[in-house]
């Protein structure tokens, strides 16, 4: 569920593109070095969920420490990025089901945003059915995914070494000569890129035979899988492409690489394969997110207690993936009057981040605070639940901020309003128990 969270190929698929228009040609320095304040957060959610096993995750860990109103808007950052990222995962969805048929038809935006809006529904269903049958589906589809990348990876490297390539490979690439202006930008791609493998920790409470962290021990490790694979194909791209091509390929990267390494319409078949298999796979999981934390937050009174309850057959909060499904369909359905494709991923991936940052650096503080006094017995612990993810922590709210003030309007409405909406619905404890008896009685 961690690699299906970050979904790697999805990623590869749409947003390595904006990176390597970003950062030029040090798109992979930028992987690894955003990577770090990443991999302190996991290892924030990790000790968090050993402490603490709640399907709210970031939201209850918060209010636990901080307070309600705090892990107020850590659960509301969250949802409202799950919510915009309804429209980012459906419309590449439609986009690799085109390019199976007829690529060209690719770039209409209401034909893609449609396909886009029917594979959302199928997917909400299969979720309501419940999570055992979601996750074996999942084990499949995750394991399929990462074997064509694989393949299509290790075929572009041989190729760009026995038929020459575009650019040969220079260590340069993992330098810091970023272009001017660009730093905070790519920082928030990346953010981006990595985003996801937390869906782990909201599923801790289904977690059975595992120890106690073995939730957030499966988000850690999987961001080591996702570096390897997005550091493979923007090498790759930048091996086989000129940097202009290669930043234009926002459709499906994954595509492009496979067919100029030679492998042809079984290639494209199977790319488009991977980004399809991919963009179910995070779909699925940030659906899981939203439902559990909303689930969590209704089970506190936070919002509605409505939400805070599950099917007695499945286990599964459906009152909560009906709202979803509402909610997103709308949201799909608003997309499908932009202009391009490459303008409704662009401004949501970056709003995106600016939520992530939020919520994640929220966490990364909870985690120190409750290790704080781990030094009395080991320096290590002390080092890795307190400094590290407070830094990490840190260096978040700093790129949240700092990239936010430098976005177009579209991103600051959706990134800081979307935050601001969850005011008007905030109210102090035991609100919403008012308001889920109303619900209930109707």
């Amino acid at each position: 569920m961690g690699v299906a969270g970050s979904a790697p190929g999805f990623s590869i698929a749409v947003a390595i593109a904006g990176l390597l228009a970003a950062s030029g040609k040090v798109s992979p320095n930028a992987l690894l070095v955003f990577a770090v304040p990443m991999l302190g957060i996991a290892v924030a959610y990790k000790g968090l969920t050993a402490k603490m096993v709640n399907a709210g995750a970031a939201y209850e860990w918060t209010k636990s420490v901080f307070g309600g109103f705090f892990g107020y808007f850590s659960g509301w950052a969250l949802l409202i990025a799950a919510m915009v990222f309804m429209v980012t995962g459906s419309v590449p969805l439609g986009t690799a089901t085109i390019d199976l048929f007829d690529p060209g038809l690719a770039s209409n935006v209401l034909l893609t945003t449609a396909i886009g809006a029917i594979w959302f529904i199928a997917i909400g269903l299969v979720l309501i059915a419940g999570i055992e049958l979601t996750s074996k589906i999942q084990v499949v589809m995750s394991t399929i995914e990462l074997a064509i990348l694989a393949v299509i990876s290790i075929a572009a490297f041989m190729h760009s070494g026995t038929h020459g390539a575009v650019s040969s490979f220079n260590w340069s690439w993992f330098g810091f000569n970023y272009p001017s202006g660009t730093f905070a930008a790519s920082a928030l791609i990346v953010v981006f890129l990595y985003w996801g493998w937390d869906v782990t920790s909201n599923l801790s409470e289904e977690t059975k035979g595992h120890p106690p962290n073995a939730a957030g021990q499966g988000g850690f490790l999987s961001i080591f899988i996702t570096i390897a694979s997005f550091i493979a194909f923007t090498v790759a791209a930048l091996m086989m492409f000129t940097l202009s091509d290669a930043s234009g390929f926002s459709d499906n990267l994954i595509y492009h690489v496979a067919v100029a390494a030679g492998l042809g319409k079984v290639g494209g078949y199977a790319a488009s394969l991977a980004l399809i298999l991919s963009s179910v796979a995070t779909l699925e999981t940030t659906m899981l997110q939203f439902s559990r934390t909303l689930f969590a937050m209704g089970r506190d009174r936070a919002l509605p207690g409505y939400f805070g309850q599950v099917h007695e057959r499945t286990i599964t909060p459906v009152r909560t993936m009906y709202l979803l499904l509402g909610l997103g369909l709308a949201m799909i359905f608003i997309s499908s009057f932009l202009p391009s494709i490459s303008t409704i991923l662009n401004d949501s991936v970056a709003a995106i981040a600016v939520q992530v940052c939020y919520y994640y650096g929220l966490a990364g503080l909870v985690c120190a605070w409750i290790y704080r006094g781990s030094y009395k017995s080991s320096l290590a612990t002390w080092l890795g639940y307190v400094l590290y993810p407070l830094l990490s922590a840190l260096s978040l709210f700093g790129l949240g901020i700092y990239a936010f003030m430098g976005y177009n309007t579209t991103v600051k409405i959706v990134g800081l309003g979307g935050l601001l909406i969850g005011i008007v619905f905030y109210r102090p404890s035991g609100w919403g128990k008012k308001i889920g008896n109303i619900l209930a009685e109707e």
